[in-house]
Formats: structure tokens, C-alpha cells, sequence
């Protein structure tokens, strides 16, 4: 083997090792890495008070959903990011385990951590809940979520996934949150939607129980001046604003080639005083070092309003959920949760909660295969049948084959 070959298998050898059973260069990349110091020490972290909850948080914190290092959590934490949002599904439980085994190391008090929890019974499509949603299943579902983490408390208990009035005050969930609270496990009660955001922005604000709204929120919504007069009102009623999907899926193209301006989409969010915190979801450290950036800095420059305004442009991958398509489906298809699912698969690189999504939807491998037109319109042109045929494809992949 000549001196090539063995620089070759040498760095094959090293990228096995540093791999381990991960079966991501991502990983590797992470392990490898140091994220950059920031040079200027005066520079001061810009810090927004979560509503009446009292949380005082950097504007930018780590949403830990598809993060499965536990060094760039620690490098999260070392650069100023202090709060950590996690879920009861994200990586099957995996996350919250993650975090449970980092956090040991760490002070109760030097961090701040949410989790989410979604009721079972749920209807995605209609978005209401049924007699399987009970107040037993969500404080079940909490007692593992702690079990994971290890922790006697955390800072903020969301609701999850809600697009309904009807839902966000459904009773046994809000009776399941009240006595967490009661008990001292969860600090604060919160809501999260990514559909039909405004309804359930005011929804929380008349429960009277929620104290946060983690509310997607971005440069691409068609309805920016409505989410806007919400989350106005959420914050004159005192609740706490969390920003999510600030990147409107990541990329512009399906192949990946039109990245979406991150400093600039969370500097867009943040222009609007009401939104106290964001949580994107990095995974490399050259992503951190970008929301450690914003986070000392979030005057937006020429470039970052060109490239958004280029980007408007664009089609893209984020869908809004208006559901205005959805009458003029033959198959009464649950189409906004299938463009989500399409989203995760090509946007964020997220294939097993895409097709995590799409089993729980009940669909078939392209349930469009069989129409002979497409009577469904897209206020966003998306080409809504090609999307279900290519994103669907995912419901017959085993999920071992998912990495």
C-alpha cells in the first residue's frame, strides 16, 4: 500500500472511531470541533424578560429536538445560552435522556429547561382531542419525561402541538398541568402551536393557566400582521413569547442548494420586541457560533435585509397551515401536516419525525397516486400532489434504515 492508501485508510480508520454508532459525519464533525470564542469581551448578551414568569433569558436559546451531542450542548451552555427546550417524543425519548446525563454536572440554577408534552386522542386533522385524552395519559407521559432528565423540576411545562381553541382548553389537560404545577414540578405552564397560531395565542391568554406561548413565528408567514396583533395582545396580558421555525424550513429547495439566511431570519423575529426568546435548532458548532452572534448583536445589516428579501421571493418549504386547501381535496387529505412532513424530510434533514408524522397521520405511500387531477390549490403555488408522492415514500422505509 503506497504512503496515500495509507493516509487514506488512516483517516477511514479515525472517522470509524470518532463515528461510533452515531453513522453521521455530522457527528464526527461535532466531536472534532471547538466552537470560536467570541472576541470581544464587551460585547454584552442582549437579555428579554419571558413575560410574568420573571425568566430572565438571553434572545437566543438552544432548541435541543435534533441535537444528539451532548458537547455542543456543553459548548451551547459555555457561550451563554441558558435555556434548553426539549419534548417528551424528540429522538424517542433519547433527548430527554441526553440532557438528564449532561445536567448532572450542572447547578439546578444555571440553567432553565422546558419540556412538551402531547396528549394522546389527538386528532391532527381536525386538531381536537377525544375520550382517550385524559388527564392519567398526560401526567404518565410527565412522569417519564422526568424520569429522563432527572430533575425534581422544570422551569416551563408546554402543552404541545395545539391548533384549536376547543383543544388548548380542553380540561383533563389543563387540570393534568394544574396539579404538576401544584406539586412544584413544572414552574410555569405553557402552550405550543405551529397552526392557526393566533387562535390558540388567544386561547391561552383566556385560560388563564398558560403563563408562555412557544409560537412558530417567521419571515415567511402569510399572516405576519395578525401573529403580530396576538402576540401584542399575549404580551399585554403578561405571557411569556417563545419563537420557533424562525428559519421557515431551513432551505428554499428541495436540493439544498438555497439555505435560508439564519442570522437574518432570527434577527427578523426579534425585531418585534414581543418575542423574548428563540430556540433554534442547530446542530454543528459553526450554527452555534452563528446564534451566539445574534445573541450579542441583533441590529440587522443591508445584506441580512437583502438576502430576506430575496428569499420572500422564493417559494420555499414552509407551509403556513391555512388549510384553505384542504376543501378542495378529493381525499380530504390532512395536507398542511403532510407539507410539515415535507418540511422535516428536505428542510431540516429530519426523515424519522418526518415519517414519525406520517404514520401517525394514517396515509398511504402516495395517496394521490390514484386521481387523475389535482383539484387542490395552494395560496403558496406549492405542487401539493408531488410533495405527498415524494415525502410519502418514507412510510414504507423501516425506520432502521432512517439515519
Amino acid at each position: 500500500m503506497g504512503n496515500s492508501d495509507k493516509r487514506k485508510g488512516r483517516r477511514k480508520f479515525l472517522t470509524s472511531v470518532v463515528l461510533g454508532t452515531t453513522g453521521a459525519v455530522a457527528g464526527a464533525v461535532n466531536l472534532i470541533n471547538e466552537p470560536k470564542k467570541r472576541k470581544n469581551k464587551d460585547d454584552k448578551v442582549i437579555y428579554r424578560t419571558l413575560g410574568k414568569t420573571g425568566i430572565k433569558l438571553p434572545v437566543i436559546s438552544m432548541g435541543v429536538m435534533r441535537a444528539d451531542n451532548p458537547n455542543l450542548v456543553k459548548a451551547a451552555l459555555a457561550n451563554g445560552i441558558v435555556h434548553l427546550d426539549t419534548a417528551h417524543t424528540y429522538q424517542q425519548g433519547k433527548n430527554e435522556k441526553m440532557l438528564g446525563e449532561l445536567l448532572k454536572d450542572y447547578p439546578r440554577d444555571s440553567f432553565v429547561i422546558s419540556t412538551k408534552i402531547k396528549p394522546s386522542g389527538g386528532n391532527r386533522k381536525t386538531g381536537l382531542y377525544s375520550d382517550k385524552t385524559t388527564e392519567e395519559d398526560f401526567l404518565k407521559k410527565f412522569d417519564i419525561s422526568m424520569e429522563r432528565l432527572g430533575l425534581d423540576y422544570v422551569d416551563i411545562l408546554y402543552h404541545h402541538a395545539v391548533s384549536k381553541r376547543e383543544a388548548a382548553l380542553f380540561e383533563p389537560v389543563l387540570s393534568a398541568m394544574k396539579k404538576i404545577k401544584a406539586s412544584g414540578r413544572a414552574k410555569h405552564l405553557g402552550i405550543s402551536t405551529h397552526k392557526n397560531e393566533p387562535e390558540v395565542i388567544r386561547a391561552a391568554i383566556d385560560s388563564g393557566v398558560y403563563e408562555v406561548v412557544l409560537v412558530a413565528y417567521n419571515f415567511k408567514q402569510n399572516h405576519i400582521p395578525e401573529m403580530n396583533k396576538a402576540l401584542q395582545e399575549a404580551a399585554d396580558a403578561g405571557l411569556g413569547i417563545v419563537g420557533m421555525k424562525n428559519m421557515a424550513g431551513g432551505f428554499l429547495d428541495k436540493a439544498k442548494t438555497k439555505p435560508v439566511n439564519a442570522k437574518a431570519a432570527f434577527k427578523w423575529a426579534l425585531q418585534n420586541p414581543n418575542v423574548h426568546t428563540l430556540i433554534p435548532g442547530f446542530t454543528s458548532f459553526d450554527q452555534l457560533d452563528e446564534c451566539v452572534e445574534v445573541m450579542h448583536d441583533i441590529k440587522m445589516k443591508k445584506e441580512e435585509k437583502d438576502a430576506l428579501l430575496l428569499a420572500s421571493t422564493e417559494q420555499g418549504m414552509y407551509c403556513n397551515a391555512c388549510s384553505q386547501c384542504v376543501p378542495n381535496c378529493k381525499k380530504d387529505l390532512p395536507i398542511p401536516e403532510l407539507m410539515r412532513a415535507y418540511m422535516y424530510n428536505y428542510g431540516y434533514r429530519e426523515a424519522l419525525k418526518a415519517k414519525e408524522l406520517l404514520v401517525d397521520l394514517n396515509v398511504p405511500n402516495n395517496p394521490c397516486m390514484d386521481c387523475d387531477e389535482c383539484t387542490v390549490t395552494c395560496v403558496k403555488n406549492f405542487a401539493v400532489a408531488e410533495k405527498i408522492a415524494d415525502v410519502t415514500r418514507l412510510i414504507d422505509v423501516p425506520e432502521d434504515f432512517i439515519v
